[in-house]
């Protein structure tokens, strides 16, 4: 079995031929994400065995990320610090009418569903799997309806940030070799939040952008205390392309505050004023015609130095990699082409997707992270034969390629060229050379099959 099915081991569906099954669909769909189902599962039968498994009242969404999210925790265990990195999608099946138990996404016309996952990144960028994923469906005729001031965080969708923080702080609590650092956008700037975690030496960090410009005790906002604050920091790093915008360099300025952000009134609760760091990274000189890049991030760790300024900026920097797996799943394993009936079978095909985006974001990540490694730690030894044949047109050697070397042939065969100025692979290149992979292995496997004279007889 592939090392992706290897993500499934100890899945627990109550009956060992489901579980079989679920690892044989996961290996399908990742040597094929790109494609539908039936064109991955290669037959009539192995299709009809994946609608079966996504069918079964046992085989849930929850079920199915387990045993991963299991794996993902062990590989935490491994490092000193881990980034869990939290944000939304919105997964349109507008063009499904006929997709039953889906809701309005911004607009009534419009109809799916959003996952919020958590993801676990090191400092380095390297994507270790899923902790968590929250998924929700708007009620239809939702939209647009006011909205009661007095409603209590638990009956707002706001609630899934503090959710998410929470259940990393008690993962914390399992892992005391390796601390965990919450990391979210600016919708996840709400003060529930930063109640729950004040004391960073017993809980789990947190750092989120912030959207609120607070007014203090002494009536002055937020970045006020900023604008006033010393230059504490510089620096400088590659902004890529996203929604319209452009990749340029970007230079910012970094200064940092602590201050005591005064407790809202809540009609339900009595909260305690809180005490935070606020860092604002300004962009002074931004290229003519372009917006300056200015955050405002929050966190419950100090920021006294130069050094801490700057490794925090290389935290929030990491946030991307969660827009690159949503991505990878988007356009890489084409969710929102899924055609399945009910949400009920949706969700379960979703999550064994989101492994394997999880495995392309890792392997993008891992061949930077750790270039020397031997490829057949994560390749199985037919999938780097295969690859190794063909693009090197010679018989495989005894001691496997470096993981950077078997990566770049992996991505080479989806098109990266490999030239200096191309820097690393990206996740296209590397989903698409995956696929070509599987195919190879096949082919290889087949003609064997005939070598050895046991087809046609």
């Amino acid at each position: 079995m592939s090392a992706l099915a290897a993500e499934l081991d100890g899945i627990a569906l109550g009956d060992q031929r489901l579980n079989r099954r679920a690892r044989r669909v996961l290996a399908n769909l990742g040597e094929k994400p790109t494609l539908s189902i039936p064109a991955a599962c290669g037959g009539w039968h192995e299709t009809r065995a994946a609608y079966r498994l996504f069918d079964h009242d046992a085989v849930t969404a929850e079920a199915v990320l387990a045993p991963h999210i299991a794996h993902t925790v062990e590989r935490i265990g491994a490092h000193p610090r881990v980034l869990c990195i939290e944000d939304t999608s919105e997964i349109d099946y507008t063009g499904k009418p006929s997709m039953q138990g889906l809701g309005p996404l911004n607009r009534e016309t419009r109809q799916g569903l959003y996952l919020h996952p958590t993801l676990a990144v090191t400092p380095e960028r390297l994507c270790l799997g899923l902790l968590h994923v929250h998924r929700w469906v708007r009620e239809p005729g939702s939209l647009g309806q006011d909205k009661d001031p007095k409603r209590a965080l638990e009956d707002k969708e706001s609630v899934r940030w503090v959710d998410g923080y929470r259940q990393v702080d008690a993962l914390a609590e399992q892992l005391p070799n390796t601390r965990l650092t919450y990391v979210a956008d600016r919708e996840a700037d709400i003060y529930d939040l930063f109640v729950e975690a004040p004391c960073p030496e017993t809980a789990a960090d947190w750092l989120v952008r912030g959207h609120h410009d607070r007014v203090l005790a002494d009536g002055q906002t937020l970045r006020q205390h900023l604008a006033a604050a010393p230059l504490l920091a510089a620096t400088t790093f590659e902004r890529p392309a996203s929604h319209g915008v452009t990749a340029r360099t970007v230079h910012q300025e970094l200064r940092a505050v602590r201050v005591a952000l005064p407790a809202p009134r809540r009609p339900d609760r009595t909260l305690p004023d809180v005490a935070i760091t606020a860092l604002l990274a300004s962009e002074p000189n931004p290229p003519a015609g372009e917006a300056p890049v200015q955050w405002l991030l929050l966190t419950n760790l100090p920021v006294d130095t130069p050094a801490q300024a700057l490794e925090k900026i290389q935290w929030y920097l990491c946030r991307w990699q969660i827009e690159v797996y949503f991505r990878i799943l988007k356009s890489g394993c084409r969710i929102e082409k899924l055609q399945l009936e009910k949400l009920e079978r949706l969700e379960p095909a979703l999550a064994c997707y989101m492994i394997v985006a999880w495995r392309v974001l890792f392997l993008t990540m891992l061949g930077r992270a750790c270039p020397e490694m031997p490829c057949d730690v994560v390749f199985d030894t037919a999938e780097w034969h295969a690859v190794y044949i063909v693009t090197e047109r010679q018989p495989p050697p005894d001691t496997p390629p470096t993981l950077d070397q078997m990566v770049r042939m992996v991505a080479g065969l989806g098109g990266f060229l490999g030239r200096k100025s191309d820097g690393f692979p990206g996740p296209q290149t590397l989903w698409i050379g995956l696929q070509r992979a599987a195919d190879f292995v096949l082919a290889m496997a087949a003609q064997r099959g005939v070598g050895e004279g046991r087809y046609g007889e």
